[in-house]
């Protein structure tokens, strides 16, 4: 709420400053719009079917409830990360920028063939990344890296395999201009928008100035912050695992429990009703505990509600190569980084196959025996990477684990696009 705060009163200081200068600004409000992401409303495209037109578009755009800043609630599970939130003070969400992201992540016309929009590495269809090893950019040009999902980087910072982006907003406008990727021009990219009557009105009327660069990256990553996983069968079974263990003694005689205490008893059934609606079978809450566990040691870097600490660590993936992709050293040029990449989140992991920063491992099993062995060693090899006395039964576990972290993705517009 303090950061919400912040970001009404900073509003309020540039309304007041453009009314001093005479400045023009976009229509802003001052009302919180309070929305749960995930909401479809926020990614289903302007009302209307077919290309967008600038009457469609100047209609939605008239709307003053499209304008309000938007106080966002995580899903349920992943909202135990909130106090990780970041939404920029200067990119504020509201469901007009949401939209005009949404138009610029699916339009091929950004890229220089008009071939390769963001969607491309980043599809709703492959878990928001790509089912290739190495990302795959205009006339079939590889790039070096596996395509990092794009999902939940509302509580995300840094951005990219090696952190070399400091926000969305900048993560957003790279591919841009990467000659393997969408192999364009930043300027290349603001002649276009600027010569689209219907992109213009929308830059116009959210941002108060005709397309820029900066203000496409603005965009883009509040699209991007929309995109959260939803409930998973864990998130359904650990408030009722985390009730047992605290009643345990009371529910070793149910009809007692029942009697003496209705009130939590009620709670409990409500628990186990979730659960079971949603529910994790039991090798998954074996691999649960293993996971959770000195045995593993998974959680000592994915960790927290987005399973990921953001930091950067070197699993020796890559490693034995003659030259290695040597990651965050880099963007540091500290030897300790040498090899290092960032820690991805294990939410919805089951649907992004393949795995690691060069996409070298096609399943989760294998990702899981990579660990198990204790990576490849190297002189900057994690010293949280150690050989794991795992059983083929933990195994499996792990990975049922790991599936049980899918969750459901919003619901969003491909088309819709502007004519």
């Amino acid at each position: 709420m303090k950061r919400r705060c912040i970001q009404s009163q900073s509003l309020r200081r540039r309304v007041l400053g453009a009314l001093l200068v005479g400045v023009c600004l976009p229509a802003v409000s001052f009302g919180a719009d309070s929305v749960k992401l995930g909401d479809p409303s926020l990614t289903a495209g302007v009302p209307g079917s077919g290309a967008l037109t600038v009457l469609d578009a100047k209609k939605y755009l008239d709307n003053p409830a499209n304008h309000s800043v938007l106080s966002v609630e995580l899903p349920e599970g992943l909202s135990a990360g909130k106090e990780a939130i970041y939404i920029p003070e200067d990119n504020p969400l509201t469901r007009a920028k949401v939209e005009l992201g949404r138009q610029l992540y699916f339009d091929k016309r950004l890229s220089k063939n008009a071939t390769v929009s963001c969607a491309d590495c980043h599809s709703p269809s492959a878990g928001y990344g790509a089912h290739t090893q190495f990302g795959v950019g205009i006339n079939g040009q590889l790039g070096g890296r596996n395509s990092p999902t794009s999902f939940n980087r509302i509580l995300s910072k840094a951005q990219f395999w090696d952190g070399r982006a400091g926000s969305l907003e900048a993560q957003a406008v790279g591919p841009i201009a990467n000659p393997i990727e969408m192999g364009n021009t930043h300027d290349g990219v603001v002649k276009f928008l600027t010569a689209n009557e219907v992109y213009r009105v929308q830059f116009e009327k959210v941002f108060g100035e005709a397309p820029n660069i900066d203000n496409v990256g603005k965009a883009i990553a509040a699209f991007e912050r929309t995109i959260v996983t939803g409930s998973s069968p864990y998130d359904a079974y650990e408030p009722l695992r985390k009730f047992q263990e605290a009643f345990a003694e009371q529910l070793e005689d149910i009809d007692d429990f029942k009697q003496d205490d209705p009130s939590n008893f009620a709670k409990f059934q409500e628990l186990t009703k979730t659960s079971q609606a949603n529910p994790m079978s039991e090798s998954a809450k074996r691999g649960r505990d293993l996971f959770f566990s000195t045995k593993s040691n998974c959680s000592a870097c994915h960790v927290g509600a987005n399973f990921t600490d953001e930091l950067y660590h070197n699993l020796g993936v890559g490693m034995a190569a003659d030259k290695p992709d040597l990651g965050r050293y880099e963007q540091t040029k500290q030897d300790k980084d040498k090899g290092a990449f960032k820690t991805p989140t294990l939410r919805n992991v089951a649907l992004n196959a393949p795995y690691m920063h060069d996409g070298s491992q096609a399943t989760l099993e294998e990702v899981v025996e990579w660990y198990a062995k204790g990576g490849h060693p190297n002189p900057y090899l994690s010293d949280k990477i150690k050989k794991l006395e795992l059983t083929a039964q933990d195994k499996a576990d792990l990975v049922e684990f790991m599936k049980a972290l899918t969750g459901p993705l919003p619901v969003v517009n491909e088309g819709r696009l502007p004519q």
